[in-house]
């Protein structure tokens, strides 16, 4: 392939995503060894923003996963010579990638959104925390390997997304699930049409009663 985009930036984001060693991001980045270990130590390229390679087509999750299960694997970057014909359609997203490190807290993540928001859809789930509908479906029924030592942790804190998409995907769950109750006519207990009653269908005038509030409370006679 030719010469990636933003070699630097590219190497911030596998440094800090990845489980790669310092030589496969040095060969992949086309930076010297001691650039790449400059960059861990942060004395290179302070400031610069990580670039995600997988987001802009120039490397496959594929490849990422088999450098990360062989230190001497040297990663093939998608080549990018001639741009892509467009046909109009919108290209479907990939699922996220979640680093190898922070794999092992996607069950605490899924079992937390499972109990705390459970009108998110498992399709939206799996978008956000990168998983499958399996092992969505395992965590739900209870069967999953790791039931016994599951802990329902904020994937916010956990690393796994970010309070804004977090808080993006709860709002849309919420939103549909609404649309489809107004749809079917259930309403809240909250909201009952006794309450909300329009004026037009309210007597014209309150029956009479025997006292007023203000008899009530007004000396009668005979204890002058």
């Amino acid at each position: 392939m030719s010469t990636i985009l933003m070699p630097k930036a590219t190497a911030v984001w596998l440094i800090d995503n990845t489980a790669l060693t310092f030589e496969q991001i040095s060969k992949f980045c086309d930076l010297h060894l001691l650039e790449v270990k400059g960059i861990a130590d942060g004395d290179v390229a302070t400031g610069i923003r990580g670039a995600d390679p997988i987001a802009n087509g120039q490397l496959a999750r594929s490849e990422i996963e088999k450098a990360e299960g062989n230190a001497d694997y040297d990663m093939k970057g998608e080549t990018f010579d001639h741009a892509p014909v467009t046909t109009g359609k919108k290209k479907r997203k990939a699922p996220r990638y979640t680093p190898l490190s922070r794999r092992q807290d996607r069950p605490d993540a899924i079992a937390w959104i499972v109990r705390n928001h459970p009108e998110v859809s498992d399709p939206q789930i799996s978008k956000l925390i990168g998983t499958t509908k399996p092992t969505i479906n395992a965590i739900r029924d209870r069967t999953h390997w790791k039931t016994s030592t599951i802990n329902p942790t904020d994937p916010v804190s956990l690393g796994l997304c970010s309070q804004i998409e977090l808080d993006e995907m709860v709002k849309t769950a919420a939103e549909k699930l609404a649309k489809k109750r107004a749809k079917d006519g259930i309403i809240d207990d909250e909201v009952t049409t006794d309450s909300l009653a329009p004026v037009a269908d309210t007597p014209a005038e309150a029956p009479k009663t025997e006292h007023t509030l203000e008899s009530l409370f007004k000396p009668s006679t005979h204890d002058q």
